[in-house]
């Protein structure tokens, strides 16, 4: 080793999948590891690995999916940390996946140092096995949320777990919004709401398309009469946009309508949240990027991690998208505009307090690898197997 700074981390998450949330808690863990510690060198296990490489050039990119465990291992071999996550793996029948490849590190003798994960819905036993194994030998477990914390210990993990925040809130919002929606034809000098909508999925199975699509809809063609607006549906995930344009459909108002369809990246999108003036979504990282710039929003619960973060910021405590009736929901959405002011206040004081967590998942992260880098000059380059890290 040439220096304090000089060893290498893996990286192992829900990468390259194309989803704007899950790129962006990459893109801000690179970074703030990258500020602290310059010399760091990444391996960055991806399901898309050339996805991945035309995002992070810099940076060498594995993939992992369909790759045998003796495949994998040459790669693990010269890690000095498997960094787990961060953002939501570990729930019923994926969690297995992520966690088998971190147990083969640690079989290794490379630490894993879980990052800001988020978790549930985790009922399965063997997922929940696979839990109690291998994150009561990492050197380090941090979540994103007091619910996931709660799901783990609900697993039967009987180890200290600290809660931080999502790393995506490390991101800063740029100057380019006004250029991208000019270039996907959004009116200009117009009053913008933006709207996201998502697939039900297997976070969301629960979810009747036409029913939450039609109130939705509602939603949508309220906010055009109530305030004049020109309605922006923005995806984070390309198979968002089908169900963007279902609920555009049903919209009696739906020529006062946009859905975006460039191929944006984080830093792109959150550019373009920054020019709303009212945000109302069910993604979780569209909700964190309206509060990084500091728009009055409105969650749409679709599960734990959205409750949680309304929590957080202090929105109104709806029950779910097809909880609430079509009245109801557009009484919040009245109440939140004549309190915009206001909200938008509290939800900033509210989001620099959760920055300050998430930063503090990088600052354990930088700690553990000064002591890493510190054990391999010693060492020499022989992996230092976590029981003498932890």
């Amino acid at each position: 080793m040439d220096g304090a700074d000089d060893v290498t981390v893996g990286v192992l998450g829900s990468y390259g999948g194309r989803n704007v949330g899950d790129e962006a808690i990459l893109t801000a863990l690179l970074d703030r590891v990258r500020a602290g510690r310059p010399g760091t060198r990444f391996v960055i296990f991806s399901r898309h690995p050339e996805h991945t490489r035309s995002v992070h050039p810099q940076v060498e990119v594995v993939g992992w999916e369909g790759v045998c465990r003796e495949g994998i291992s040459a790669h693990l071999r010269r890690l000095d940390v498997l960094v787990l996550g961060g953002g939501g793996i570990l729930y019923d029948t994926e969690a297995r996946r992520y966690l088998r490849t971190a147990r083969t590190a640690q079989d290794l003798g490379v630490p894993v140092f879980t990052y800001a994960v988020g978790a549930g819905p985790l009922t399965d036993e063997a997922d929940c096995a696979w839990v109690r194994t291998v994150l009561s030998d990492a050197v380090e477990v941090t979540v994103r949320d007091e619910e996931s914390k709660l799901v783990l210990e609900e697993a039967g993990l009987a180890r200290p777990v600290t809660v931080t925040a999502d790393p995506a809130l490390l991101l800063v919002p740029g100057d380019r919004g006004g250029a991208l929606l000019r270039a996907e034809a959004v009116p200009r000098r117009v009053r913008l709401v933006g709207m996201s909508v998502r697939e039900p999925g297997r976070a969301a199975e629960h979810l009747d398309e036409e029913e939450y699509h039609q109130l939705l809809a509602s939603v949508g063609d309220f906010l055009v009469h109530r305030l004049n607006a020109h309605v922006v549906f923005v995806s984070m995930e390309r198979g968002d946009i089908r169900h963007a344009h279902a609920v555009a459909s049903r919209m009696a108002e739906a020529d006062r309508c946009t859905v975006l369809r460039g191929d944006h990246g984080p830093q792109q999108v959150l550019d373009i949240v920054s020019q709303l003036d009212l945000a109302v979504g069910m993604r979780l990282h569209f909700l964190i990027f309206a509060a990084l710039a500091g728009i009055p929003l409105l969650p749409l619960p679709y599960a734990g991690k959205v409750f949680d973060f309304a929590q957080q910021i202090g929105a109104p405590a709806l029950r779910g998208v097809v909880r609430e009736t079509a009245g109801l929901l557009l009484a919040e959405v009245d109440r939140l505009w004549d309190e915009r002011r206001a909200r938008a206040a509290e939800t900033a004081v509210r989001t620099a307090a959760m920055r300050l967590r998430a930063a503090e998942t990088a600052e354990r992260l930088l700690a553990y690898l000064d002591g890493a880098a510190a054990q391999r000059v010693l060492q020499g380059a022989t992996p230092v197997p976590a029981s003498t890290l932890g």
